[in-house]
């Protein structure tokens, strides 16, 4: 099972190597899911290849965010450089992306992001078909159904362990993009999750904000016993000592040696299994959405009665009861009893520094002992690539050493270096094989060391000590070279573009509807709309298929179109699809006849999708749906919550026990209608959620107030 890891930047890079991760994904600056991260420029990238691959380290292109045409055309130039230069695989969430990417670069391998919400066997098994070697399932699954994934598909499985989870399903969260343009599928998510929120039950706090996951040796375990390829951490924007740590923990784990984790006293905004279990109750944390650090203490009649050990030099914060921060500070003494001490241990009462009277709480922020083990361990871990050593030393003829290592492709690397001189019988001490053998294996600051050997020599031979080492700097400096070599690729043909250009032609629009109920279906048929779907499960989870309506002819996730029973489907809007590239993949599966576009597809953006073969249609009135959450998130089946900004949101309960954050204000450009057809739409799509007949009848009468969100200002 490998560990595959985060980096953010070149720090945080070196840390994850360091403390033994297998494969490290890391984006370019301006693409990927963590467009706000540092992330790497061309040329850091070729440095971080080679550092990795000189140690036999995979590194993995974060590409996973939904792509506009001109964006795809334009990696093109980026990829190739990467490619050449031996880049390992690209995570990708746009199907049209991995279209491009299939065809311009056929010998790169792609993993489908947990953004693209693969979360059955099926979905698996197809994106196995069409090219994919791996697939990140969502964190929503339970161990049951993770394992019955394993055993109905062979494609590559990675799973995430640790780190912030999102509150709604990866890849179909959009209330960043409504409320303000700025996009999580395209990696600029301004966080409202992490905001402060107020219900009409009275109820206020970070109602929305999860606490971070983090497996255990338990868990991790059960995951390999099963047969799961890769774990995954979260963590691109983290410190890199919270990446060493935590690589570390699980490195530990998979050696077989069992210890605390402490990665919460580096970061901590409360942490628990997830959905692992399949547990529902213990996600959210309402009390603080961002890294108050480790709970330590609880202060009572002015004195701390301590959870953790403390020492000098630990930072800390006090917090209300509330849990406001009150004041943060460092820990300069320790008063316990009468005595001023170094440290104190959890059940002791002591007296800190500063204590403000409102104070109830004490977080540590800075765990002086663990970060200064961790820098220790920094300066001295080096990732490390194991070699064989096979040296001939015979009287009469020139000594031959051998050095063999194998590449992450697991393929055989070795150079075989001949030494100048004939070896000669000893005059006084000769050389033993331990000799020799001490001498190879000094690999000092080199990136290797020796994990086999075999030595063959003469009795009674001499060599001078000098002469041994400069054969061993020879052959590593010349293994070094070939190993860095082993991962270039000379293939790259020039661009390949799936299909020129051709602008839309105009085509007559029909009005269809998506309904939650028969009262809505009725009065849809009473104003004379006949194409009517019926909303179902957005998410085709292993442990929920039986709930997919497969002669439903809307496909709202992968499972329903590849299993539907009608000649013809209309694909939904949540799919995220938002370039011709998407069209054309999709246009291998023979029943689609529609697609419903991406509400994050500007105007603009459309024109330059231009003509499909399949027919395009747009999402025209909705009240917009901002989230799509596993659990539900109140005890009521509607509640309202408002944000610190006045923006107000319904949370619905569906059948299904799914939570669903709805925006106020609804989406509506039926009043552009003709502009739509012009640019080729052939169906605006009425979608319904809690809307009674008389308010459907009033929207068909008078069109209703225009609120054009994305479709005017487009998202970032």
């Amino acid at each position: 099972m490998d560990i595959i890891a985060p980096a953010g930047n070149m720090e945080r890079f070196y840390s994850a190597v360091k403390a033994g991760a297998n494969e490290i994904y890391m984006g370019l600056k301006g693409f990927g899911a963590r467009r706000n991260a540092e992330n790497f420029t061309i040329a850091e990238y070729k440095e971080a290849l080679d550092y990795a691959h000189e140690r036999g380290v995979k590194v993995l292109l974060t590409l996973n965010t939904v792509m506009m045409d001109k964006e795809i055309e334009a990696l093109y130039h980026n990829i190739k450089v990467l490619y050449e230069y031996g880049l390992d695989a690209v995570i990708v969430q746009d199907l049209g992306l991995f279209r491009f990417l299939r065809e311009n670069f056929p010998t790169l391998e792609l993993h489908g992001s947990t953004q693209m919400t693969v979360a059955n066997h099926e979905e698996a098994n197809y994106l196995k078909k069409i090219g994919f070697s791996r697939v990140v399932l969502p964190r929503e699954l339970s161990f049951e159904e993770i394992k019955k994934v394993r055993e109905n598909t062979d494609i590559e499985l990675e799973i995430f362990v640790s780190g912030a989870l999102c509150i709604s399903y990866s890849g179909n969260c959009y209330l960043s993009s409504f409320i303000g343009g700025r996009s999580g599928n395209r990696g600029m998510c301004a966080q409202p999750c992490r905001k402060m929120y107020k219900s009409n039950n009275g109820e206020e706090g970070y109602l929305l904000s999860p606490k971070d996951q983090f497996l255990g040796k338990d868990e991790i375990e059960k995951l390999k016993s099963i047969g799961i390829d890769s774990i995954k951490l979260e963590g691109r924007m983290k410190d890199p000592n919270y990446v060493f740590e935590t690589v570390s923990y699980y490195r530990d784990i998979l050696n077989g040696i069992d210890r605390e984790e402490r990665s919460s006293h580096i970061f901590n905004r409360g942490y628990g299994l997830g959905y692992f279990y399949g547990e529902k109750e213990n996600i959210i944390n309402k009390y603080y959405p961002s890294s108050y650090g480790k709970e330590i203490g609880e202060i009572l009649r002015g004195e701390v009665i301590l959870k953790e050990k403390i020492i000098l030099g630990d930072g800390i914060t006090y917090l209300s009861k509330n849990f406001e921060k009150l004041e943060g500070t460092y820990i300069n003494k320790i008063i316990k009893g009468s005595e001023n001490v170094k440290e104190a241990f959890r059940g002791d009462r002591v007296l800190l520094p500063k204590i403000p009277k409102e104070a109830k709480y004490v977080f540590r922020s800075y765990a002086k002992e663990i970060n200064d083990d961790i820098e220790q361990k920094l300066k001295k871990s080096e990732g490390k690539l194991p070699i064989e050593i096979l040296f001939y030393g015979y009287i009469g003829k020139k000594p031959k050493l051998t050095i063999t290592a194998y590449n992450n492709q697991n393929k055989k690397i070795f150079v075989e270096i001949e030494g100048d001189k004939e070896l000669e019988i000893a005059q006084k001490k000769s050389l033993t094989e331990n000799d020799i053998l001490e001498k190879l294996s000094e690999c000092g600051d080199t990136t290797f060391i020796v994990s086999g050997h075999r030595i063959e020599i003469s009795d009674n031979i001499f060599m001078p000590i000098s002469y041994i080492k400069s054969l061993r700097r020879e052959a590593m400096e010349k293994l070094k070279i070939e190993i860095l070599e082993s991962y270039r690729r000379t293939n790259a043909s020039e661009e390949m573009i799936d299909e020129i250009y051709r602008e839309a032609e105009s085509k007559k629009i029909i009005l269809s509807g998506i309904v939650r109920n028969n009262e809505q279906k009725e009065a849809l048929k009473k104003l004379g709309i006949e194409k009517i779907y019926d909303h179902g499960l957005d998410i085709a989870r292993e442990g929920n298929l039986n709930n997919i309506d497969l002669n439903s002819n809307l496909a709202c996730n992968l499972y329903q179109i590849l299993k539907n029973k009608n000649d013809k489907i209309t694909v939904a809007w949540n799919l995220n699809i938002a370039n011709r590239y998407s069209f054309k993949e999709l246009e291998a599966i023979k029943n689609i006849d529609t697609i419903i576009l991406s509400p994050e597809v500007s105007y603009r953006r459309l024109e330059e999708i231009g003509k499909t073969n399949i027919k395009k249609a747009i999402l025209g009135y909705s009240k917009p749906r901002g989230m799509y959450v596993e659990i539900p998130l109140f005890n009521e089946k509607e509640t309202i919550i408002e944000n610190e900004q006045g923006d107000k949101f319904t949370v619905i309960e569906n059948k299904w026990g799914n939570s669903e954050v709805i925006l106020e204000k609804p989406l509506n450009i039926l009043k552009d209608k003709e502009y739509l057809e012009k640019v080729g739409i052939e169906e605006i799509v009425l979608e319904f959620i809690n809307e009674t007949p008389e308010e459907i009848e009033e929207l068909i009468k008078t069109l209703g107030e225009y609120r054009a969100y994305n479709y005017e200002r487009g998202v970032y």
